[in-house]
């Protein structure tokens, strides 16, 4: 608990006990061919998803969430959307399927000869329907929060929950840049503010968080700063250093 591993994360899910987590948070390599993943053939790499999927429903409690972060593989101009490949392997493991939360942001890759990609997803999935969703901890202020009923039995109360909205499926959020003061060295990092509503309404205090894939460390850093235990895998070991600096570097 609260450690960070050096290891493949296959190998890392196979010392846990069936049951032993409450959410899980990650995004996995896209197999893009970036300088800290490797390229497969599409097919290696879906079935290796596959055995991680499962591997991950076997470790998650019932009532826990999957948070499960894709973009898009590309291939010789080609675009396949992860969250569409990956869908049917949680079902296959009884995993009940609740949002895929659109990621969008501003700055990325300029595309030549398509639209460039400004969003990625976020597929939310439960084991079973008795699960942890703390939606009051992540409204969002209303657009007119004084607006009041005008007429029937609530006339003159405020039509809106005074705590804020619902705040949907769609997630404007910054990718974090070169200049944005979380950047490490890791080229491909998690934003904090994409991690803490998902901890936020997805777990309680005290809970225990795994990220198969941990690599700059922001699911334990977004889990020390809520009050949540963690636990990570991360094959590279120069990752695994800049998680734990990160880590270290906490003024908590």
């Amino acid at each position: 608990m609260n450690t960070i591993e050096h290891i493949d994360c296959l190998k890392g899910m196979q010392q846990l006990q069936e049951e032993s987590v409450d959410l899980i948070i990650t995004s996995p390599p896209y197999n893009i061919g970036k300088s800290y993943e490797s390229k497969e053939e599409l097919s290696v790499y879906l079935e290796w998803q596959r055995d991680v999927i499962h591997s991950c429903a076997r470790v998650l409690r019932n009532g826990g969430s999957i948070a499960y972060q894709v973009g898009n593989y590309v291939d010789k101009g080609r675009v396949y959307p992860l969250d569409c490949l990956l869908f049917s392997y949680f079902l296959e493991v009884g995993l009940v399927p609740r949002n895929r939360i659109v990621w969008h942001f501003e700055h990325g890759l300029h595309c030549k000869k398509r639209l460039s990609g400004r969003y990625e997803t976020v597929l939310w999935f439960t084991k079973g329907n008795n699960y942890t969703f703390n939606l009051d901890f992540i409204r969002v202020p209303q657009k007119y929060p004084n607006k009041k009923h005008f007429k029937g039995p609530k006339k003159g109360q405020l039509s809106g929950n005074p705590l804020g909205k619902n705040p949907g499926d769609v997630w404007s959020i910054t990718n974090v840049k070169n200049n944005h003061p979380e950047k490490t060295d890791h080229e491909c990092q998690f934003p904090l503010d994409l991690i803490r509503p998902l901890i936020k309404a997805l777990s309680n205090p005290g809970d225990l968080i795994l990220d198969p894939f941990m690599g700059s460390g922001t699911v334990a850093v977004g889990a020390s700063e809520l009050l949540r235990n963690y636990i990570g895998f991360e094959l590279l070991e120069k990752n695994v250093v800049i998680a734990k600096e990160r880590l270290i570097n906490l003024n908590l």
